[in-house]
């Protein structure tokens, strides 16, 4: 893709004078129709300045790209415009606009403007062909500009003598369990990193809203390497054949420029499957049993927050006087929810391991766990919980790939045979004679002894695991640390250990909105670009999203690491001695109304941030402007 097949002269307007972004774009918006791309002008700016009010397109460097996808484009195109003088506004260096590029893109054309977008901002990053582009007289010239540099940039037909392309092409896949910070951060800094090394890059997110900016099997044909930078499973088997490089979505954040350099080497393997990586690669089997364990995991939270938050909401409209009949079915209907976490846990582990297979086994492996199922009588049984799920799971789709590994032996003839009647019998009954026989009898007695043993914890024991659980939560922003605490927490809440999950809650909230308050604070100590962000982190901070302030953990671990930790860590303490209690897993401050002690939560809020705050004004040093 070049940007000189969507650019002509007919749509570049040079040296012009504006007073303002509206104005721009308007002007903007009628060189784009006067090339013929539009059916509906006035449609089009308004979805133009629809897609501004969502966040400012300008990007730094005197640049600005608004764009949008609309119905009213009938033929994707650029439009540009120069400005003398420069235009001020709001830009996130503060330098003004001097040059605008607008893209219009079909409302039916998928990711055809980020992949224009893409292009864009990989050509500006050459300053001085933006400089020679701003001074360019006539639009010939400034097409002309942008066409030889793409040619000068074009790879070679052939490899260069050493086998290795001068230009890389590269498809990403970015995941995480719950499909929100992490999966767009990995994205953004991949994507950053192919800009500075002058490689093209398109990045697949799989993310809470669902698949965004999919790979098609174009991409993945033409591509020199995938990434796949996931902490849960995803979709591989596109991807046999091709050389693949996988990571963790925090290893694509905190180090992607060594991320794109190692799926750049020519020995990067090809993946050949399920069975693709060395079976003695333990780095490797790890990451993907710790994949297959959070693709459960993520499958299970929003049936944990979906639950809690309805009980909690029933305990509020109680409180309020509604009905009873209201609140007594969004109860029911909550505490429902949490009857499926443990079945809907093993069975997404047994799928990412087996799949379509292994769900049924994994399901009823796990719904044998919630009921403590045993060949004692029933009123014996005791819930084998969360441990007796894992096992379940994993126990299930290890089974089926040992079944579907001795079904290749069979004639062709038993196929149908074989995974219509074979695999589903067999898996369910090594599954059930696991869970009945095995499991069951000795992890119910150990729920039992832990349930008891957290009730009996009173006092300051209880206290250090306030402290504990809320210092854990700030320890490395959504990793699997913080998950563990944050699963400790949840599962605390289906016991109705409400303070448990109170303390967890506030630990994570704490470390967006210290640094937050920090910026505030101590601006001197961080760089303009860190302050633009406070106002998101202390959003961030009181919807409980600790990845808010992983962006800073990454850049001086050392310093705002322990800040976080010790700030949450109170905040925990502070949470479980004044006794707070939370009835749902997520929402942070939108949820105080249903706190046990709402007041108490706050406060160990505050403490916990200002403490943080300052112990971050006092670490870190002056940064030069």
């Amino acid at each position: 893709m070049h940007i000189t097949d969507f650019l002509h002269p007919d749509s570049v307007a040079l040296h012009r004078q504006v007073d303002s972004m509206q104005t721009a774009v308007h002007l903007l918006v009628e060189l784009m129709a006067a090339g013929g791309h539009l059916t509906d002008p006035a449609a089009f700016e308004k979805d133009v300045r629809a897609r501004e009010e969502l966040g400012g397109t300008c990007v730094g460097g005197g640049l600005a790209i608004p764009h949008a996808k609309s119905e009213a484009v009938c033929a994707p195109g650029l439009a540009v415009l120069t400005l003398d003088p420069p235009l001020d506004c709001a830009t996130p260096d503060g330098e003004p606009v001097r040059m605008m590029f607008l893209i219009a893109a079909p409302a039916d054309a998928n990711d055809l403007h980020v992949q224009v977008l893409a292009e864009l901002a990989t050509l500006l990053l050459d300053k001085d062909l933006c400089d020679r582009l701003i001074q360019a007289e006539e639009p010939a010239r400034f097409c002309g500009l942008i066409a030889a540099q793409e040619q000068a940039a074009d790879p070679p037909e052939n490899p260069t003598p050493g086998g290795r392309p001068e230009h890389w092409r590269f498809v990403a896949v970015t995941a995480c369990p719950t499909g929100l910070a992490h999966t767009y951060l990995a994205a953004e800094a991949l994507q950053k990193a192919a800009q500075e090394r002058g490689v093209s890059l398109k990045v697949e997110t799989n993310g809470a809203a669902g698949v965004n900016h999919p790979l098609s099997s174009e991409d993945i044909a033409n591509a020199d390497c995938i990434i796949v930078a996931a902490d849960r499973a995803v979709s591989t088997a596109r991807f046999v054949g091709k050389r693949m490089v996988s990571v963790s979505a925090r290893e694509a954040i905190r180090d992607p420029g060594a991320v794109l350099d190692r799926a750049a080497e020519s020995n990067v393997p090809i993946y050949r499957g399920g069975d693709g990586f060395r079976a003695n690669d333990w780095k490797e089997q790890g990451r993907e049993a710790y994949r297959h364990l959070m693709s459960g995991i993520s499958h299970m939270l929003p049936f944990v927050v979906g639950g809690g938050v309805l009980i909690a909401f029933a305990l509020l409209l109680a409180q309020l006087g509604a009905p009873s009949p209201l609140t007594d079915m969004m109860d029911t209907v909550g505490r429902a929810a949490f009857v499926l976490i443990y079945p809907v846990l093993a069975a997404f582990i047994a799928y990412s391991i087996g799949d379509i297979p292994a769900f049924m086994p994994g399901l009823m492996g796990g719904y044998l766990a919630q009921l403590g199922t045993t060949i004692a009588p029933q009123e014996n049984w005791v819930s084998s919980g969360f441990w007796g799920a894992l096992v379940a799971g994993f126990a299930a789709g290890g089974l089926v790939q040992i079944l579907n590994w001795l079904g290749r032996r069979l004639p062709p003839a038993l196929e149908q045979v074989r995974t219509g009647l074979l695999t589903p019998a067999l898996s369910l009954l090594g599954v059930g004679a696991l869970m009945v026989l095995i499991v069951n009898p000795p992890l119910g007695q150990f729920n039992l002894w832990l349930c008891d043993l957290l009730d009996g914890m009173q006092g300051d024991s209880r206290l250090v695991m306030g402290a504990l659980l809320g210092a854990l939560m700030a320890t490395d922003y959504g990793g699997p640390i913080n998950k563990a605490a944050y699963l400790t927490g949840t599962l605390a809440l289906v016991n109705n250990q409400y303070d448990i999950m109170a303390a967890v809650m506030v630990g994570g909230m704490v470390p967006p909105i210290s640094v937050a308050l920090a910026c505030l604070l101590f601006p001197n100590r961080f760089t303009a670009a860190e302050r633009r962000t406070a106002p998101q982190n202390l959003l961030m901070g009181a919807s409980f999203v600790t990845e808010g302030a992983l962006s800073f953990a990454l850049r001086d671990p050392l310093r705002v690491g322990p800040a976080c930790v010790l700030g949450s860590g109170l905040a925990g303490f502070l949470s479980m001695l004044l006794g707070c209690g939370c009835p749902a897993p997520h929402g942070g401050l939108f949820l105080i109304a249903v706190i046990t002690n709402p007041l108490g939560f706050l406060l160990a809020l505050a403490v916990g941030s200002v403490v943080s705050a300052f112990l971050l004004g006092l670490f870190k040093k002056p940064v030069m402007q």
